[in-house]
């Protein structure tokens, strides 16, 4: 019992935030000084972010490329798995404009101190950190141009997936590894928070996280209940029919850890196994909706912090670059937050320093996983129907149960 509270990362994050509060309040003077803890955080993650996102990209690309090339099912899945992210990203969007969250409290983060951070981070190469961070936008667009030309490609296009797979679970064990640290990030971030601008800063946060909560939970009951109901299935039973998979995914924090289990429990509603799988993968990297919320929301809610107001063309074009960086998100823990970081990148109209703050509720967030996992099954079901792939005797049957 002990060794799993000592390796729980929800617990060290919760710990972390509790201190960094406390220190903010007991001592600001020294809180204030705990900020290059995030800094440093945010631009190693910054650092190694063009480089997860092209992997991701070039192989999630390739990999539907390869699976059923030119053929109806792929682009029934594009424009399905499309029209879910710009959905859900301008509910995002929508939600948090509507409710002002971070509006109440003018966090002035472009103004902060760098002078410390700045002497610091030069024995680190500032400059080819700079260098990577102009290159985010680019480097998806090639990716998106290499993974198509690699899924068209035979022999030498399926050795080259291959080796982008390899790199892609390497890249992955190197987040995971900088995931350890986020703890101290977000200690530095709410100590530095509170204390600087003191009790009132940590209220925007409650509001956010309940904002996001919102608008999960409007999508699930609005978008999805209604894809389930043009495909003439209840949501409610669907929910019900995977509800042990949702349990793992809301205690365990991980999205991929359901797959199995909903492998088995789609192929048993009658799915065809093939396209289950398809879509399942494919859907894990392309069909985030509840990651895709967050994106947006942690957007315009970082510019009501930072006190930065946008315009429509800037709002149009938060939404455009999304969807693009979006491409690169994953189901693994932390990566809707490194996306994050990548969209504030590209967009260089909010000042990415605070964003460690959003660190301390991180783990907060089950609603957003939950949200990709269903959002998976009720694509998958409405695809196979779409596509005449399952048996709808057996699939009635089984939601019945």
């Amino acid at each position: 019992m002990s060794s799993k509270l000592l390796n729980n990362g929800t617990l060290h994050i919760l710990l972390a935030i509790t201190c960094g509060f406390v220190l903010g309040l007991v001592r600001p003077e020294l809180a204030v000084s705990m900020r290059p803890l995030s800094d440093y955080f945010i631009r190693v993650v910054g650092l190694l972010m063009p480089f997860i996102m092209f992997v991701l990209v070039c192989s999630g690309v390739a990999g539907i490329q390869r699976q059923e090339k030119r053929s109806r099912l792929v682009g029934k899945i594009v424009i399905y798995f499309q029209l879910m992210s710009v959905i859900s990203l301008l509910l995002g969007m929508a939600t948090l404009i509507l409710f002002e969250a971070g509006q109440d409290v003018s966090l002035p983060v472009s103004q902060l101190h760098h002078a410390a951070l700045d002497i610091s981070m030069a024995s680190m190469g500032a400059t080819i950190i700079g260098a990577f961070h102009n290159l985010v936008l680019q480097v998806m667009v090639v990716a998106l141009i290499c993974g198509l030309l690699i899924g068209r490609s035979d022999g030498v296009g399926q050795r080259l997936h291959h080796r982008l797979e390899q790199v892609r679970v390497m890249l992955f064990r190197v987040l995971h590894v900088i995931l350890k640290f986020a703890p101290l990030a977000a200690f530095g971030a709410m100590a530095f928070t509170v204390g600087k601008y003191g009790m009132v800063s940590v209220m925007p946060l409650i509001k956010f996280v309940a904002v996001i909560y919102l608008a999960c939970a409007v999508f699930i009951l609005v978008v999805m209940a209604g894809v389930a109901r043009l495909v003439g299935e209840k949501l409610l039973s669907i929910v019900l029919y995977v509800k042990e998979e949702l349990l793992l995914v809301a205690f365990t924090g991980s999205s991929v850890a359901a797959i199995p289990g909903l492998v088995g429990k789609l192929e048993q509603l009658g799915c065809d196994r093939k396209l289950v799988h398809l879509i399942l993968t494919t859907g894990y990297t392309f069909n985030l909706s509840g990651s895709s919320i967050y994106l947006t929301t942690a957007i315009m809610f970082m510019a009501n912090m930072s006190g930065v107001d946008l315009t429509g063309l800037q709002l149009a074009s938060v939404l455009l670059i999304c969807m693009l960086t979006s491409l690169g998100s994953t189901s693994v823990a932390g990566s809707a937050f490194f996306t994050l970081i990548a969209t504030l990148t590209v967009l260089q109209a909010i000042p990415l320093e605070g964003v460690g703050l959003l660190l301390g509720v991180e783990r907060l967030m089950k609603c957003r996983s939950l949200t990709n996992v269903l959002g998976n099954c009720v694509a998958c079901i409405a695809i196979c129907r779409w596509h005449g792939a399952v048996d709808r005797v057996v699939l009635r049957q089984q939601l019945a149960r």
